[in-house]
């Protein structure tokens, strides 16, 4: 498949879990250092339930900062006081953040309270007034719809708060449909909002966990691909050239379709990415 647009044209960025030993952090730093070729806007990190994983994100964010690249934690609201919010934010900006992915997140199990955010727009809200313009502010977005939400109607509405609220730019939940893709973009602007909308896309690198991640999150994995995926058993290199296949094509469908970017969930591997945007001529 050739590229259909100038090799380097499409701007991308990459998100990576925190390690939780010693060894997957030395991991993470090998793989950053070979992804860092595909010349990265940023790197985000992600962030546990509740703040689960806090700490190793802001590392992980301090060594990719201090490897010469932009990197925006994931920052997530529920259960937070506006006080440790505003600590926080003074954190990031005393090691030199100046990017957020901004969520509301989910509650850690036996938590007992939502705190003072119930929602991702208050969390942005509250960003944009306690610190101006510092932060440049991505939120998520959810072509299929977000699991939690009653329909659609009430999916868009809560994306127009956000970005009302101040966000500067989308990333979405991983799908598979360009068509929900297309169809979200054209409803986001007709609700009068203009902010970037970046699709984020996942690797097909391991059948059963994108199986089982997908029906946790509510990303619809089309019929046909489900069941070649299934078909081929424990076959991990037939796995991984289908969904080269598939994946190469859906970014290929993105790009031509005027998508701003692409958003790469690494799973913390650079092989998978590597050979997307080779196929890709990125």
């Amino acid at each position: 498949m050739t590229a259909t647009t100038p090799k380097g044209a499409w701007p991308i960025s990459l998100e990576f879990f925190p390690p939780k030993t010693p060894e997957g952090a030395d991991k993470l730093t090998a793989v950053r250092q070979q992804l860092y070729a595909l010349k990265p806007e940023y790197c985000s990190v992600t962030y546990g339930a509740g703040g689960s994983t806090q700490d190793g994100t802001i590392q992980t964010v301090r060594a990719i900062l201090g490897e010469g690249i932009d990197a925006a934690p994931h920052f997530s609201c529920i259960g937070a006081s506006k006080a440790s919010v505003r600590e926080q934010l003074a954190q990031f900006k005393a090691d030199g953040i100046k990017r957020i992915v901004a969520l509301r997140g989910d509650l850690p199990s036996g938590y007992g309270g939502f705190g003072e955010f119930r929602y991702a727009s208050e969390l942005v809200a509250f960003i944009r007034e306690d610190s101006g313009d510092h932060f440049h502010i991505e939120v998520a977005a959810y072509p299929e719809m977000h699991p939690q939400a009653r329909n659609p109607e009430a999916d868009l509405k809560a994306f127009v708060t956000k970005v009302r609220a101040g966000a500067d730019v989308a990333l979405t939940q991983y799908f598979f449909n360009a068509d929900a893709y297309f169809r979200f973009v054209d409803d986001v602007a007709k609700a009068g909002v203009s902010i970037p909308v970046v699709p984020g896309i996942m690797p097909i690198i391991n059948a059963s966990q994108l199986i089982r991640f997908s029906d946790a999150c509510g990303a619809e994995i089309p019929r046909w691909v489900r069941s070649r995926l299934e078909g081929f058993g424990d076959d991990k290199a037939s796995i991984q050239a289908f969904g080269l296949d598939v994946v190469s094509a859906l970014c290929e469908r993105l790009r031509e379709g005027g998508a701003p970017g692409v958003h790469f969930y690494t799973m913390n591997q650079a092989g998978p990415v590597k050979a997307l945007c080779e196929r890709l001529g990125l």
